[in-house]
């Protein structure tokens, strides 16, 4: 272990041998290199040890690999019980790859998180983690588009005869923040040009269609808004059901109707950004990373202050986004876990979260929690709340295979968008996939 002198380590080695007892040393931590999730993690890490509390041999460190390659190094390394690290980064939809050699931990500090966002580091019922870095998903609109439709006669029978010709009713307007997908597909309908010749702007969404499995996510948040789930509570594939045909059939309508721009097939995060920042989208489902840029004067004048954020869309089943994060666990093949635990139940604490978040990560704290240092972070106030009273993990989603199946579903999904294949073969085709997959 770094940290343990030669002159100790011979002590030690000499001890071992002659009473077979291991000597315990520093607790080493394998990061996220680069970016703010290290400099998070070191700044915690100088914290702790600045504890009076902490012993010498409980002391943390940090290890970082390369980004390149780093979670199939990970899995090598666990698999062949490693020894260099004691606690090792995790994420939501990699859980079952590595639960295989990781501890189950029990804590017994945690005044941090909620219990959704505790969900994010379970698996198979147990706790593998603690969160640390959230991501999920913000409706983006602009401010001075809906405030005009909320006043405008002229613009509210325009709306409410789109609303009648696509859903055989007429709807009002309401704010964002109260938007069920009906609500929010009329919207991106009526701000489309192709459906609405005085619109200010080109089109009225943004959809994110590429064959990524990233895209898959932000689509899921329509998906459970409507019942859907991967399984059911009795381990069964669910996805050929009206919920997942009705997320299906909307996205494609929308691109058929032209509210979100032709080239949307190959559209991603970076594309969407681009689309929304240019001033032509009035609405936009993205992740909340985005935020930052798109509030940002000097990166996108052309919608400086008119962005305004709101939760995903409801559904008959609810208001739902798509949670995942960045944690982290503890080695089975660790020596030190004594050690270990200590630091990880520390990092559950609101003292830890607060200096983690105010050194630029991302934790999806408790709203009282948040409240201490809002006037720092102010968007962590919009996360934590939306991670607490709308996040999901798709049951499975932490499966060995989470990462697989969502590439399945880019891969048949994306083909129905764009026309290669029907509905029905998109969802037989997954089914049939995931029912081996998740198996």
């Amino acid at each position: 272990m770094a940290g343990i002198s030669i002159g100790k380590l011979a002590a030690a080695c000499s001890l071992s041998a002659l009473m077979s007892v291991p000597v315990m040393g520093e607790v080493t931590v394998l990061g996220w290199p680069g970016g703010p999730e290290e400099v998070a993690l070191r700044k915690v890490i100088e914290v702790y040890n600045a504890q009076p509390g902490v012993s010498e041999n409980d002391k943390v460190e940090a290890l970082f690999f390369n980004r390149e390659g780093f979670w199939d190094k990970l899995q090598s390394d666990l698999a062949a019980g490693t020894k260099e690290f004691d606690i090792n980064l995790t994420a939501t939809y990699s859980l079952g790859r590595y639960a295989p050699y990781m501890e189950p931990i029990t804590l017994t500090s945690n005044d941090a998180y909620d219990d959704k966002v505790l969900a994010t580091m379970q698996y198979d019922g147990k706790q593998y983690g603690v969160p640390t870095d959230l991501s999920l998903h913000f409706m983006y609109y602009r401010t001075d588009l809906m405030d005009k439709l909320l006043s405008d006669p002229d613009w509210q029978a325009q709306y409410k005869a789109i609303a009648k010709e696509h859903f055989g009713k007429e709807m009002m307007p309401v704010s964002p923040e109260a938007w069920t997908w009906d609500d929010y597909t009329v919207t991106a309908l009526f701000f489309a040009k192709k459906q609405n010749r005085q619109s200010p702007v080109r089109y009225g969404t943004v959809l994110q269609m590429k064959n990524l499995l990233f895209n898959m996510m932000i689509w899921h948040s329509a998906v459970k808004a409507y019942g859907g789930n991967w399984l059911n509570d009795s381990g069964e594939v669910t996805v050929d059901s009206n919920a997942f045909k009705n997320a299906l059939t909307r996205y494609r309508n929308l691109y058929d109707a032209g509210s979100s721009p032709k080239d949307s097939l190959s559209y991603e995060y970076a594309e969407a950004n681009a689309a929304f920042g240019a001033g032509q989208v009035a609405t936009m489902l993205q992740w909340n990373a985005a935020a930052g840029d798109l509030t940002d004067a000097t990166k996108n004048p052309t919608i400086a202050g008119k962005v305004g954020i709101a939760p995903p869309p409801s559904g008959p089943s609810g208001r739902f986004t798509h949670v995942h994060g960045l944690g982290f666990g503890l080695n089975k093949a660790s020596e030190n876990k004594e050690g270990a635990l200590k630091f990880l139940n520390w990092l559950a604490t609101a003292d830890a979260a607060k200096a983690y978040a105010l050194a630029g990560g991302n934790p999806a704290l408790k709203q009282s929690v948040v409240a201490d240092i809002v006037d720092q972070r102010p968007d962590l106030k919009t996360l934590g709340e939306y991670a607490g009273e709308y996040g999901f993990v798709m049951n499975g989603g932490t499966s060995k295979n989470a990462l697989t199946v969502y590439e399945v579903q880019a891969r048949e999904f994306t083909g129905y968008w764009a026309g290669q294949q029907s509905l029905d073969a998109a969802l037989d085709n997954t089914e049939e996939a995931m029912q081996e997959l998740l198996k």
